[in-house]
């Protein structure tokens, strides 16, 4: 199978492989063969890419999509939602909720998606959002955790999963293990779970420094060398300076949501902090309770919170500031470095031959985006889902002419009886009482 596209503006955001503002892509089966101009191909599928660009997809390298029916209702009084109807999904609802999460985030334009499962209270839980990652037909690296809310008596962690799960993963969907959180009173059992994971070969994915509390916590494992290449960290927004130190001088990855740790009141990404240590974060979207789900949005939060940080120190008079956080920078959180975060740096994020055919091709013909005076600014500054055009995952085209291969009808009827479940069988959307408040 054969798929030419032609006559994009194509942004490889490769090392081999240069930008080109007219080019074409070839796709055969799974990978990417051929990136230049004037390419030709017998009996491959056309795509006419004309006013397009064609960037590699986004990577979501942190998102918790059984979370996906509670989107939106942050401010429901009374209510903690994580708790109150988390505790109350089943396995059922898990696979509607991370299907809508993952089907939502293929149609925004992402391919890859790290799925911090923390809902996994039996086997038939993580069952569940493995068939939903199946049946979505994205990149995944499924992250099973235990819930905030469960004790140990009534939960199975990773840990009694994770050999059979790595035995016979499905499709496209690798494995992590969801450390414990890093607290000063965890580091123990964070070493012993990490020991765990590496014993099995899987990738670590860990929160860390959201909580005041949690301060010197990072630096602790530092110490103990349990830092590298296979760590991911995701938020840091409460982390002291030697935290930020430990994790400069090692290999590990760190993962920002800054949409979602802001509006969840976890803190505001020390990203400045980060650059100046030469830390390049990956992207994520967290959840869609308290922000949208999209990395467009991730990627004008980021950019947008750097400049308002270098403003206001310009302003109370600050000299020698660092410059401000271009959109090249950027569009590779939310893309090659996103897919370093998550180990798959050598399969996906960038546009070069012999990587797996993960692209998304964006429409620039419409009015939020016309004329496109830089393709790079206009994706990370102007564009949103409504943009998507095209979007391939492994070679097959998941989202085509703007129509998200899947059945919507089914997905929908199955987020609808899941939310009325949860809400003892009221309606499926919250809507606004007389006096504002959502009901």
């Amino acid at each position: 199978m054969r798929t030419l596209l032609r006559g994009g503006t194509v942004l490889t955001l490769g090392v081999r492989t240069p930008n080109l503002v007219t080019g074409d892509v070839l796709i055969e089966d799974d990978r990417i063969v051929e990136v230049g101009t004037g390419l030709r191909a017998r009996d491959a599928e056309v795509v006419d890419a004309t006013d397009r660009v064609v960037l590699p997809g986004f990577v979501d390298a942190h998102r918790s999509a059984w979370r996906s029916l509670m989107k939106a209702v942050d401010d429901r009084p009374g209510t903690s939602h994580l708790v109150d109807l988390g505790a109350r999904h089943g396995p059922d609802d898990v696979y509607a909720a991370t299907l809508l999460g993952l089907l939502a985030a293929l149609e925004s334009g992402v391919t890859t998606v790290v799925d911090w499962s923390d809902i996994l209270l039996e086997r038939s839980y993580a069952d569940a959002a493995l068939q939903a990652h199946a049946d979505a037909g994205l990149r995944t690296v499924f992250v099973p955790s235990r819930p905030a809310w469960a004790s140990d008596a009534d939960t199975d962690t990773w840990r009694t999963l994770a050999g059979d799960l790595a035995a016979a993963p499905p499709p496209l969907t690798g494995l992590a293990c969801g450390s414990p959180a890093l607290h000063p009173d965890t580091i123990g059992a964070v070493a012993t779970a990490w020991a765990q994971a590496r014993s099995l070969g899987l990738r670590i994915h860990a929160p860390v420094g959201t909580a005041d509390e949690d301060r010197g916590a990072l630096a602790a494992v530092g110490a103990r060398g349990l830092l590298g290449a296979d760590v991911t960290l995701v938020h840091a927004t409460r982390c002291a300076e030697s935290d930020l130190d430990a994790l400069g001088s090692s290999d590990a990855s760190l993962v920002l949501a800054p949409s979602y740790a802001m509006a969840a009141g976890l803190g505001t990404p020390p990203l400045q902090a980060l650059l100046d240590r030469r830390i390049r974060p990956g992207l994520g979207t967290g959840d869609e309770m308290p922000a949208p789900g999209d990395v467009f949005t991730a990627m004008r939060a980021i950019q947008s919170l750097q400049h308002a940080a270098m403003f206001d120190l310009k302003l109370a008079g600050k000299a020698g500031l660092p410059d401000l956080l271009g959109t090249r920078d950027v569009i590779r959180f939310a893309t090659i470095d996103g897919a370093r975060a998550a180990g798959l740096d050598a399969v996906t994020g960038s546009i070069e031959p012999g990587k797996q055919a993960d692209l998304v091709v964006l429409r620039t013909d419409l009015p939020n985006i016309h004329p496109v005076n830089d393709p790079i600014g206009a994706v990370v500054w102007g564009m949103d889902a409504s943009n998507v055009d095209w979007v391939f995952v492994a070679g097959r085209a998941r989202v085509r002419a703007g129509e998200l291969d899947a059945e919507i009808p089914m997905v929908r009827e199955l987020a609808g009886a899941a939310m009325r479940r949860l809400t003892d069988g009221g309606a499926d959307t919250l809507v606004p009482a007389a006096d504002g408040r959502a009901r």
